[in-house]
């Protein structure tokens, strides 16, 4: 997919969120990790050196459940693919003792973060 599709996919994930934190406050708590995107060398070498490091995850909920820590959430536009370097990324941060899901698209996000966020310990 695009980049466009999966930004207007993560927009929309937002919109929802803002209208669902009445029953959910916790989701005001969610937000991007700005660590993807196209740049010019000289911008990405400084991003690098500010910390900025490939495949972490795009979406990070810092909400504990079930156990876990908080929830990463990978988007990926429909016919998107998981990276190496996400992958790599989604395992360790598993064995850390977070939630983590690759979602398709903004419906698969949505239905994860309500299956994370109604999960009884």
């Amino acid at each position: 997919m695009s980049q466009h599709i999966e930004d207007s996919e993560q927009m929309a994930l937002f919109e929802w969120a803002q209208y669902q934190s009445g029953k959910y406050p916790e989701l005001a708590l969610l937000f991007h990790v700005p660590n993807g995107g196209k740049r010019n060398a000289r911008e990405a070498a400084r991003f690098k050196r500010m910390g900025v490091k490939p495949g972490v995850p795009d979406l990070f909920l810092p909400v504990s459940r079930g156990g876990f820590y908080g929830l990463f959430i990978e988007l990926k536009a429909h016919n998107g693919r998981v990276s190496e370097n996400q992958g790599k990324w989604l395992r360790e941060l598993y064995e850390q003792g977070y939630a983590v899901c690759v979602c398709f698209g903004f419906e698969e996000a949505k239905r994860d973060i309500i299956r994370y966020l109604d999960w009884k310990m």
